[in-house]
């Protein structure tokens, strides 16, 4: 913990901070009146906070799971106050999280072995996944990378143009064809390229459409299929990035998208414009999918690396 504590500046706890002000002036408000005029945690106090998760978009399931945790431990301490509660809360939620292997990761660190390390980027229009890559290419070249981007959505004119726009703000290639193309085709020249370059990281753009499971899943399992025979075991990770703000849509995009290919990672952005924060935690404690990044705001360093302590410290106001 003191490791990554260090790692954690100022600068990135404020962004941290700023980006989950909405949904940690919700949740603490909601919190404070569950808890208004008890001295100790009963029955009522519990049916308020149920009511209080279910309505901070943290899910049904992860509610009912983190109600056990608090009945365990009260039953356990034997008296527990409610003034004691947001630290009760904090600790049980954080624990929960690990428990959920949600590791922190190192900021933008690309294992020695695995290079070119490849990211193919999942996710429905309008999530901010082209946004995301190119925040993604700038933080990973700023960590000394040298990064190339794959427009492998060819269905959507503005996808490839969006994604040149972030290549030439980053300075990074961007390999495209024209469109219509194969997306496949699309990701075998970009994996070649980033091999015959020595490229480090490689972020491939993939269709943001849910047309159907069957036609989404065979695209991307092309995809990946091609991008073997240059690079054995790519993709390293399948980031699917959810908006956020949409609170249970966001839910129901990730099952669609968890039952068509092997999400490993997942990117949830948007957080600085919505009260539904709390997405963060039911999402990543139903899918036991670990949530590597965050999107706290408009510029390219309020994209960050997921860390659950500060996350759940900044949440209950830490």
């Amino acid at each position: 913990m003191g490791f990554f504590s260090k790692l954690f500046s100022k600068e990135k706890k404020e962004t941290l901070d700023k980006g989950l002000s909405k949904t940690k002036e919700g949740f603490f408000d909601k919190i404070k009146r569950a808890v208004a005029g008890k001295s100790k945690i009963d029955d009522d106090v519990l049916d308020n906070l149920e009511e209080v998760f279910i309505t901070s978009d943290i899910g049904v399931e992860t509610t009912l799971r983190i109600l056990d945790r608090i009945q365990a431990r009260v039953a356990r301490d034997k008296y527990v106050d409610s003034a004691e509660l947001n630290d009760l809360l904090c600790d049980e939620i954080t624990e929960m999280l690990a428990e959920n292997n949600i590791e922190n990761g190192e900021d933008f660190a690309v294992p020695a072995d695995k290079r070119p390390y490849v990211i193919m980027v999942v996710g429905v229009n309008g999530v901010g996944k082209t946004t995301t890559i190119g925040k993604l290419a700038y933080q990973f070249k700023n960590a000394g990378n040298k990064v190339i981007l794959g427009a492998a959505d060819t269905f959507r004119a503005a996808a490839v143009e969006q994604l040149d726009i972030w290549g030439e703000r980053v300075g990074v290639p961007v390999i495209k064809q024209k469109m219509g193309s194969d997306p496949a085709s699309v990701a075998y020249d970009t994996v070649s390229s980033a091999k015959a370059n020595n490229a480090d990281v490689v972020i491939i753009d993939t269709a943001g459409r849910l047309h159907n499971k069957k036609g989404l899943m065979d695209e991307l399992t092309k995809i990946k299929n091609v991008m073997q025979k240059v690079i054995p075991g790519a993709p390293n990770e399948v980031l699917l990035v959810l908006d956020g703000s949409t609170g249970q849509n966001a839910f129901e995009q990730a099952k669609q998208f968890v039952a068509a290919t092997e999400v490993n990672e997942l990117a949830i952005t948007k957080l600085d414009g919505t009260a539904k924060g709390g997405v963060v935690i039911g999402i990543s404690d139903q899918f036991k999918i670990p949530v590597k990044y965050i999107g706290l705001g408009e510029g390219m360093e309020d994209l960050q690396v997921f860390r659950k302590e500060e996350f759940v410290k900044s949440l209950f106001g830490k």
